[in-house]
């Protein structure tokens, strides 16, 4: 038993909001692993970059990545940066990944300046482009379903997830 979905994409492309109306649409639980981070390590992840630094985060991501993967059947968002562990790609190979696409004007708009976000603690918008720069051919090596989300709202992203699907 695997995911009905992964959804990925980098901050702001809608992962949880579009996570939850998808699953809602499927008739299954939705799961963040960023909120199973923070279960696992009892603080909010700002804290866990801040207090234990951006390894330790990594390597709570690549367990928490490992365990939805093998033994969740619902809907699931990874973090933005999860695709960066070559095991997290690995890992995906088989399953549904949806790219949720975004583009940096609608990025910035959803994400505001960053506030709770630890890598756009210092000069978001420029932060937030390298970003998706950086990350674009990682999420479209692992994806096997494509949307862009610029203009569009959440309910109709997720109409087309499921007709993709």
């Amino acid at each position: 038993m695997g995911p009905r979905a992964v959804l990925v994409g980098v901050m702001g492309a809608g992962k949880t909001t579009v996570g939850v109306l998808l699953a809602e649409a499927l008739g299954v639980p939705f799961r963040d692993t960023d909120t199973d981070i923070e279960a696992t390590a009892g603080k909010p992840i700002s804290d866990i970059f801040v207090q234990d630094g951006e390894e330790h985060f990594r390597a709570l991501e690549r367990e928490a990545v490992a365990t939805a993967l093998a033994g969740f059947g619902g809907v699931l968002a990874l973090g933005g940066g999860a695709i960066l562990a070559p095991e997290n790609r690995a890992a995906l190979r088989g399953h549904p990944v949806v790219y949720l696409e975004v583009d940096l004007s609608d990025a910035i708009s959803r994400v505001g300046l960053g506030a709770g976000r630890p890598l756009l603690a210092i000069n978001p918008r420029a932060t937030l482009k390298h970003l998706l720069d950086q990350r674009r051919p990682l999420y479209e090596e692992v994806a096997t379903v494509v949307v862009k989300t610029g203009g569009r709202t959440p309910e109709e992203v997720t109409a087309e997830v499921v007709r993709a699907l």
